[in-house]
């Protein structure tokens, strides 16, 4: 039978004890973020030393990754967070195409961190019309590896203007796969004449070959395409302005548009999600500009709208806090 002791004697013997303070336990959590040497991986480690730098106990590992395979990653628990893509995210919780199955694990931190522009270049004294190039035989086209968004965007262009890579090939035509540097060589050397890619503004691979030995120029993508980008995928646009690539551009043109989204599970802990948004709120503008030029964008308050998936508890208490999102 237990002894029971007066509540007195409880709380004497309770004042009694030291106090004993236990170590915060520190938290790890992987971040899939895009090639190595890429953008993406340059920011998300930029990103992973200001969260160490503001909150010691939080530790974020930065392994490489993709765009359409992040989300499938951190469904599945092999990442805890990473980088997506504003429209592949919104159709990987829906299980739409390109995906198979609803991503429902998923939860974002907003998006606006780094908006990506869609881009078409060729050769300087070539045709401007994107329907014109894309739909003529004998195109040599050059895109990113299968499968990344860069390429998935292109093949959806190619299937709205009703051709396919499969009908360049069999026109005569080529239809390259290969890392930005081997596209972008592949270029410079004539083994095609046009490249689509997707990268945040500045993009190194245009300033270096916008510096090379064959004169190239970006063109303007149709009122018609970027509706259709926007109304079927979700996707959105923008216009580069010709400061942003003067070699390129001789007057601003429109194009269609991403951006990046942070991502994390649902099971990663509140509390960490909630210092990871507040910290990358504290720090907008100057700060994240440091890290990339194109995280200059970031805005808290359009950040916190962004509707692909549901935002993580943790950020959304973070928006909350800042008052960007309705308590």
């Amino acid at each position: 039978m237990p002894i029971l002791l007066p509540r007195r004697s409880l709380l004497a013997a309770s004042l009694a004890v030291p106090a004993i303070r236990t170590a915060a336990a520190q938290t790890t959590l992987e971040w899939v973020a895009g090639s190595l040497g890429g953008g993406w991986y340059t920011m998300a480690a930029g990103l992973a030393s200001l969260i160490r730098e503001e909150n010691p106990d939080l530790q974020v590992r930065v392994v490489p990754g993709g765009g359409l395979a992040n989300p499938t990653r951190i469904q599945n628990g092999q990442s805890q967070m990473g980088w997506g893509i504003d429209a592949f995210t919104a159709s990987a919780f829906k299980g739409e195409e390109p995906y198979t199955a609803a991503h429902s694990r998923l939860r974002s931190l907003g998006t606006g961190y780094s908006p990506t522009d869609h881009y078409l270049l060729g050769p300087k004294d070539g045709p401007t019309g994107m329907r014109e190039i894309l739909t003529t035989r004998g195109l040599k086209l050059g895109t990113p590896q299968r499968s990344s968004t860069d390429e998935m965007s292109a093949q959806r262009i190619l299937r709205f203007l009703g051709t396919s890579p499969d009908q360049i090939r069999s026109g005569g035509g080529r239809y390259l796969n290969g890392s930005y540097n081997d596209i972008a060589a592949a270029f410079n050397d004539g083994q095609v004449d046009y490249i689509y890619i997707c990268l945040a503004r500045p993009a190194a691979i245009l300033t270096e070959i916008a510096q090379g030995r064959r004169s190239a120029k970006l063109i303007a993508f149709p009122d018609d395409v970027r509706a259709h980008m926007k109304g079927t995928y979700a996707y959105a646009e923008a216009s580069v302005p010709v400061a942003a690539y003067p070699s390129l551009l001789t007057a601003p043109i429109m194009v269609t548009a991403m951006d990046s989204v942070v991502l994390a599970a649902e099971n990663v802990p509140e509390a960490a999600v909630y210092a990871m948004t507040k910290t990358f709120i504290k720090n907008k503008g100057q700060r994240l500009a440091t890290i990339h030029a194109s995280m200059e964008a970031y805005d808290p308050a359009s950040s916190a709208r962004y509707s692909g998936c549901p935002l993580h508890p943790g950020a959304a208490r973070a928006y909350r806090e800042a008052g960007v999102l309705p308590a």
